[in-house]
């Protein structure tokens, strides 16, 4: 229910000053935003709000897109419903490691014995980090998130976000790694997770496995090395590749069956020039005869092809490339040890180096190499091409690899309400291009290890195909400080004792759970059964194919169903260049400073500008038009209240006044309507017209009116009130402060919990056409007393006034408002004109 009106306490000097900070701990007080769990889910609209990754400070992007989110939230609470609203901090994963190796100036080595007295360097050298053990690492991740963590909900709560802080959590917390753990061991239970070794993808830099969905392609510079292989009776055969440090991990030629130019060597043998290894020659639908020399070498592994050619021509494995991005120390079986030797423990880079050098001493490197710049997959947090490398990893299955559970997750995506609904294209683009399932073990620290425990055989190694699982009921435990069932501490890392798992679950891998953490699943069932499946998931566009995906997969194979019914995409945060904004590209605008200097109001405004889905420069001429609003609104709001009370049964009788709360009926219902479609730049736009409008025009003309005496004044104060009682809560949403501060002038209790305005409501009976011509009357006579360089409040001796629907004219408030002492008017078919004489 809308609050009651009382005796209105305006300020002398109303300012936006020091809103932020008397709101915001109103707020906390009173409880304001507090989801209430009691009322059924009928009437909970609940939001999986994106947690933000704690490794540093929140830029403009973050305020942009949560801002749109909170905009819908407060929206749907002045809609009636009790709004789950939660926040999450996103701590755990390479981001957080990054910033406490820098921070602290160390690193971490998991063979270090844990140090109860570690105290990190008063004067950290990033470049010289110190080693520590993993759990002391860890714990130091721990003591600088929570620093990250306080900032950020500081910075939050000065935005004006409305969510409920009883309701946080962090992705590391107990809870989360609980649930976790749980959807994983449900998972491998089922069959939809599994443990494989096979080649994967690498990040030399950071050690890690890298998923599918967390590459992108860069453009690399390289060259083409033309390479001769030496055939039967030494007939040269030669290849054209990248990268010839690869020459003794080749296990094959290939071409293509109907390439005639090799086809007589197809089931023959090569030899590889510098290490002389026969190799050989076989045929692959893969192999492109338009490419370089039509035949290619097979390595293992040189590029995800590579990998294809491997695995179904069933080809030996000769790896060179070990986890740092440097060559072995020692040959593959089958290399002899010179030249390799000269190679041993040298980078990639070196490696090739020294490779073309000898291919150039041998005379087995035609021709200069053809310098190119080609696509290249990176690691989308690294700085270096990715490897191939064998290694043992977990998997959950996504349909990569399975027809039939693609199609189910397709379907999944034709259910899913998109908002804009064009971004449905992106998921399913996605999901047809699955090559592989979803790698989610990482070889990192900081994040919630994978739960199981192996057996050790007599000679300690691991038991793979037989994984020891804890009981739920234990959950969260660390395998590699917790001993499993039936097995003691004393019993790890001997012969028939048992190993922890090293890995930690990929960051997405928990933030895929969102909805059951945030939500309290198999923790507290009323809650979830209150708030799941979600009304919305709310994120950027970009991580469709991460976070977005990974929770329908979640969802759909743990509870049968979508996490949410709909989803609404913001779009990136552009640089003057129209480039997107990235802390790694340094291009990034903290908010700290603009919502010091503008207040949060009008940053906020800016950000509601941004429509969905859509890429958005950013512009500090808008903010500044946002501060103008909000000033306006605290002036035009002080001067409609100071006109005097309405009586209370005062009605609103008069032509102009009706036909202004006509029109504001009309953008009632055009701002309902494009908050329900989850575009809320058209509802601030629509609000923002009228309001000027209201300000320029109908405020202008009624004015005098408004300060009489007699049931014209009353109808004018009557329907000014309403106005602005309208308008405060079609600006609540995007203005959250200065219209929470109006609102206490005169009203009890919050704006934000009172009811969304409703057009059938407001008075009826009004003409919208009233308004419209007698206001652009008005606009005509300013125009001509400006013409003239007078004063607005120059005397007007006559006016006439032609045109079309000249019989709707408020004689008597353009009279007053023009100060025009004779005004005749001539209706015609013409459009609008006003001749005037000004005295």
């Amino acid at each position: 229910m809308t609050a009651q009106p009382r005796t209105p306490n305006v300020p002398a000097k109303p300012s936006l000053d020091g809103l932020e900070e008397k709101w915001v701990r109103r707020w906390d007080d009173d409880g304001t935003y507090r989801f209430d769990r009691t009322r059924p889910r009928a009437d909970v609209y609940s939001i999986d709000t994106p947690p933000p990754t704690v490794s540093g400070s929140l830029h403009v992007g973050h305020v942009f897109s949560y801002t749109h989110t909170d905009a819908v939230a407060r929206f749907q609470r002045m809609r009636g419903r009790a709004v789950f609203y939660p926040m999450g901090w996103d701590d755990n994963g390479l981001p957080t490691e990054r910033r406490v190796q820098n921070h602290f100036g160390v690193r971490c080595d998991p063979s270090l014995p844990y140090d109860a007295g570690f105290q990190p360097p008063e004067k950290p050298d990033p470049k010289r980090q110190i080693p520590v053990s993993r759990r002391n690492f860890i714990e130091l991740c721990e003591r600088l998130t929570e620093v990250d963590e306080k900032a950020f909900e500081e910075m939050w709560r000065r935005v004006g976000l409305s969510v409920d802080w009883d309701h946080l959590y962090t992705t590391i917390g107990a809870d989360a790694r609980a649930a976790s753990q749980r959807a994983f061991l449900r998972n491998l239970a089922r069959g939809e997770a599994y443990g494989s070794e096979a080649p994967t993808l690498w990040d030399v830099t950071f050690r890690t496995a890298v998923a599918q969905a967390e590459l992108e392609d860069r453009d690399h510079p390289g060259a083409f090395y033309k390479i001769r292989f030496h055939g039967p009776g030494d007939r040269p055969v030669h290849i054209e590749t990248t990268r010839p440090e690869l020459l003794p991990a080749c296990v094959a030629l290939v071409a293509h069956p109907d390439d005639e130019r090799y086809r007589d060597l197809f089931g023959t043998t090569v030899r590889t020039p510098l290490f002389g290894v026969e190799v050989p020659v076989v045929a692959h639908r893969l192999a492109e005869p338009g490419k370089g020399t039509g035949i290619a070498m097979i390595c293992t592994f040189g590029d995800v092809t590579d990998v294809t050619w491997w695995r179904e021509l069933d080809l030996p494995t000769r790896a060179v490339i070990g986890w740092d991005g440097r060559l072995a120390a020692a040959p593959p079986a089958g290399v002899p040890a010179h030249p390799y030797d000269e190679l041993a423990g040298k980078t990639v880079f070196s490696a090739k180096e020294r490779v073309v050098e000898l291919l150039r001493g041998s005379g087995d490197l035609e021709g200069e190499p053809r310098k190119v710049v080609r696509p290249v997959k990176f690691y989308e947090k690294g700085s270096k091409p990715l490897e191939i490398v064998t290694t043992r990893q977990w998997y959950i299955r996504n349909g990569g690899r399975d027809r039939d559970l693609r199609g189910r997750l397709l379907a999944r995506g034709g259910e899913l309400a998109w908002h804009p609904p064009y971004m449905r294209a992106r998921y399913e683009n996605w999901v047809e291009g699955l090559n592989s399932d979803w790698l989610i073990s990482r070889q990192r620290f900081f994040g919630v290890p994978i739960p199981v425990w192996y057996r050790l055989d007599e000679a300690g190694d691991p038991l793979y195909d037989d994984p020891i699982v804890p009981a739920e009921g234990a959950l969260p435990v660390d395998p590699s400080s917790d001993a499993p069932p039936g097995f003691t501490e004393d019993q790890r890392g001997k012969p028939s004792g048992f190993a922890g798992d090293p890995d930690v679950m990929d960051t997405w891998a928990t933030s895929s759970l969102t909805p059951q953490i945030a939500g309290g699943w198999e923790r507290d069932p009323d809650l979830f059964s209150r708030v799941f499946p979600y009304d919305l998931r709310p994120q950027a566009h970009d991580i469709i194919r991460t976070w977005l995906f990974a929770t329908v997969v979640r969802a759909h194979l743990e509870h049968g169903t979508l996490p949410w019914t709909g989803t609404a995409l913001s779009g990136w945060i552009l640089d003057p260049d129209r480039k997107k904004m990235s802390k790694s590209k340094g291009n990034v605008v903290t908010p700290i400073a603009l919502l010091e200097e503008y207040g949060s109001d009008a940053v906020r405004y800016w950000s509601a500008n941004g429509r969905p889905g859509t890429d958005t420069a950013f512009d500090i001429g808008q903010i500044k038009v946002g501060r103008r609003l909000a000033i306006k609104i605290l002036n035009a709001s002080k001067f409609v209240l100071g006109l005097g009370e309405a009586a209370p049964d005062a009605a609103v009788t008069e032509p102009l006044d009706l036909s202004m709360l006509a029109v504001l009926a009309g953008v009632v219902d055009e701002a309902t309507e494009a908050y329900e479609g989850y575009d809320y730049t058209r509802a601030l736009e629509r609000a923002e017209r009228f309001f000027w409008e209201f300000c320029d025009d109908y405020l202008e003309l009624v004015k005098a009116r408004a300060y009489g005496d007699g049931p014209e004044a009353q109808s004018a104060r009557a329907a000014l009130r309403t106005a602005l009682s309208v308008l405060l809560r079609l600006f609540a949403p995007v203005l959250p402060f200065v219209t929470e501060e109006v609102w206490s002038w005169w009203r009890d209790g919050s704006v934000h919990r009172a009811a969304w305005p409703d057009a059938a409501g407001l008075p009826s009976g009004g003409d919208p056409e009233v308004l419209a011509v007698t206001a652009g009357v008005l606009r005509q006579v300013r125009k001509a007393k400006s013409e003239a360089k007078a004063s607005m409040r120059a005397d007007v001796t006559r006016a006439v006034v032609r045109g079309a629907a000249t019989g709707r004219i408020a004689r008597g408030d353009l009279i007053s408002a023009g100060r025009i002492a004779d005004l005749s008017v001539e209706e015609s078919q013409d459009d609008l004109a006003v001749d005037v004489a000004l005295a």
